[in-house]
């Protein structure tokens, strides 16, 4: 489709538009009021249900913690009334109860009444960067404290300096590693080192999200750009694994085209903000939109039905059906940060496709969010994602697309008010 082609469609879905960047603004705020119940009484993050109340049958998750005193974070150096109040909530749950005072880091999750989950997960440690980060843009007391003391953690017990990525997960008192490697949490440990480089200037978390940048394009590019998932403790691609348990909530078998176009954001932004020289930035920039295309080409209404499939075997046919409303989220975020950096009308015209499906089918228009989890035939369901647990994945699509592709999304905002 030209540009021509593009300024019929519905301004209200047109990346640029003003009437986009009001979609875009007025969805920030919704999602801003839906979270705002996120505090749990015992300190941190709840898991939130379909009308934003606490499901106490969740716990408090060290992840879902993070995320929010993200969101918020973003919220505070937006102006939003409140946000800094709720920052501090979230921050109060990961420096008490969801800490381990005996042998140091977080646990995964504490139950309603604080009984501790065993266990540490570089996942988890990954959002409490990218929210202690934040919440040091946003001035937020103890950010800093907090930011050092994930920092420390992280270096001693997640991250393998000898091949450039991180381990997954250990024992609570960090005496046993689990021989499971996962590029999950890799990809959001590449976000938080970027956010951690962005918001303090330390350059060396860059030139690490760099290492794992290169791996994952390694692995991709032999495995016709789908990205395998899950390794052995030497980092040999384990392709069957979880051929039993096909939509697990963080670890499903097979290739995740969501993941592909988050990773393809993550390559460009890094990228971007590494200072290559113009052969080398095109490199990766063609990296990023080849893993993007694979993705949309085997996930992106490919089934009879629109919507991004979940999961695809390793030839690209779907294999769970249902549709994960973060992996619209994050198609929009790409499209429209490959359109920034390209300028191909194909991405602004992809992006018009993803933000009018969020529109039709994942926004809750009467209760407010976004549905977490739709079937094939994009009816609500929460087989995998009950509830509407946290906003993080919705709210960065409403601001990623107007930001500079360059820089995380806190600090990009806190520049913009400069």
């Amino acid at each position: 489709m030209h540009a021509s082609a593009l300024k019929h469609i519905n301004p209200k879905y047109r990346l640029g538009t003003e009437a986009n960047r009001v979609f875009m603004a007025s969805q920030s705020y919704d999602l801003l009021r839906f979270g705002e119940g996120f505090p749990a009484p015992i300190g941190g993050s709840g898991w939130l249900d379909d009308e934003g109340g606490l499901d106490p049958s969740q716990g408090v998750q060290t992840w879902i913690t993070g995320r929010m005193a993200h969101v918020y974070s973003i919220a505070a150096l937006l102006g939003y009334r409140g946000a800094g109040e709720l920052v501090d909530k979230a921050l109060n749950g990961l420096r008490g109860v969801l800490h381990d005072d005996d042998h140091g880091g977080w646990y995964p999750q504490v139950t309603s009444e604080g009984v501790p989950v065993e266990g540490k997960i570089c996942y988890t440690h990954a959002f409490v960067l990218i929210a202690s980060s934040s919440a040091l843009l946003a001035g937020r007391p103890h950010a800093r404290e907090l930011l050092d003391d994930a920092l420390d953690v992280f270096n001693a017990h997640f991250w393998d300096d000898e091949i450039g990525l991180a381990v997954d997960t250990w024992d609570s008192a960090f005496s046993q590693l689990d021989p499971y490697r996962g590029l999950n949490a890799n990809m959001h440990t590449t976000e938080a080192f970027l956010a951690v480089a962005d918001a303090t200037g330390q350059e060396l978390y860059r030139r690490r999200a760099g290492r794992i940048v290169d791996h994952v394009i390694a692995w991709a590019e032999g495995n016709q750009w789908r990205i395998p998932e899950h390794f052995s403790a030497d980092w040999e691609p384990m392709l069957e694994y979880n051929a039993d348990k096909k939509a697990d909530q963080f670890k499903p078998y097979g290739a995740t085209p969501g993941h592909g176009i988050e990773w393809a954001r993550l390559i460009t932004q890094w990228a971007l903000s590494a200072q290559l020289d113009a052969h080398r930035l095109a490199g990766y920039v063609d990296a990023a939109e080849h893993l993007f295309a694979r993705a949309v080409a085997d996930g992106w209404n490919v089934d009879g039905q629109p919507g991004m499939v979940y999961t695809t075997d390793w030839n690209g046919t779907p294999v769970v059906r249902d549709r994960m409303h973060w992996t619209v989220a994050e198609a929009m975020n790409t499209s429209a940060v490959l359109f920034a950096v390209t300028h191909d009308d194909e991405y602004a015209r992809r992006y018009v496709e993803f933000c009018e499906y969020t529109d039709e089918y994942l926004i809750d228009h009467d209760k407010g969010s976004w549905f977490h989890q739709l079937d094939h035939d994009n009816h609500v369901i929460g087989t995998v994602w009950p509830g509407k647990s946290d906003v993080y994945h919705a709210f960065q699509s409403t601001l990623i697309a107007y930001n500079p592709p360059d820089t995380s999304i806190a600090t990009a905002v806190r520049n913009a008010d400069r």
